[in-house]
């Protein structure tokens, strides 16, 4: 067998550099993407907990310190109880990659039935 000629050695490796960088690019805005699903689905799991807190008839400071457990950190919490409903609102900004990057605003709120009281 003979060797592939002088003028096609180490293109592969050539091509391999030059494609490396888009890939690492691709990779990084998908695990961005994931932390941003991810930070989302906390927001409404978080208001979730927090509706059902206050749905219950527990007092509001108790409502959002769960809630604020299942929120991502510097999540901004608001609850109210209308005539029938229990409703809370997790917000958050999350950033997808470096410190360089701006934060992304995420939210998610949930409504429950609020339970009947003696």
């Amino acid at each position: 067998m003979r060797s592939a000629p002088t003028a096609d050695r180490g293109s592969t490796t050539m091509e391999t550099a030059m494609v490396l960088p888009a890939l690492l690019l691709v990779l990084g805005i998908a695990l961005g993407a994931i932390a941003a699903a991810a930070a989302q689905l906390s927001c409404a799991d978080a208001a979730r907990i927090g509706a059902r807190a206050l749905a219950r008839g527990e007092p509001p400071e108790r409502a959002r310190a769960l809630a604020l457990k299942a929120a991502p950190n510097g999540a901004h919490i608001d609850l109210t109880n209308d005539d029938d409903m229990a409703r809370v609102t997790v917000r958050a900004r999350v950033r997808l990659g470096p410190a360089l990057t701006p934060p992304v605003g995420i939210d998610g709120s949930a409504a429950v039935p609020l339970e009947p009281g003696p």
